[in-house]
């Protein structure tokens, strides 16, 4: 099993769950970020961590939408993230919004970490 991340991310990318991650499996996009599947090793932690809920391990039925892209921009498309940046400052905004990855995803890899 692996967690994932979904659309609930996109423009809030609050990185609490970076900050607990013991082995560093997340990378960063420019407004979301993912988790290597292969690389996450179930323990949860960041699970709780996130604010907006967009963290599911792999048996949720949501999760499988999300699997393959967490899959494809964390294999050399995004950069690893080791620690925690700042959330965008209008990231409260964004929280709980529907259909974000239509309106807002972006394919553009992250910058924070570096």
């Amino acid at each position: 099993m692996t967690y994932v991340v979904t659309e609930a991310c996109i423009k809030c990318k609050y990185m609490d769950c970076v900050e607990v991650c013991p082995v560093d499996c997340f990378y960063e996009g420019e407004n979301m970020l993912i988790i290597h599947p292969d690389e996450c090793i179930d323990c949860g932690v960041c699970e709780p961590e996130c604010p907006p809920e967009a963290i599911v391990p792999d048996t949720d039925p949501q999760a499988e939408t999300w699997l393959e892209l967490n899959r494809e921009y964390s294999d050399n498309k995004w950069p690893n993230i080791t620690r925690k940046g700042e959330a965008p400052a209008d990231a409260d905004t964004f929280r709980g919004q529907e259909g974000k990855y239509e309106k807002y995803f972006s394919a553009n890899p992250g910058n924070t970490d570096g």
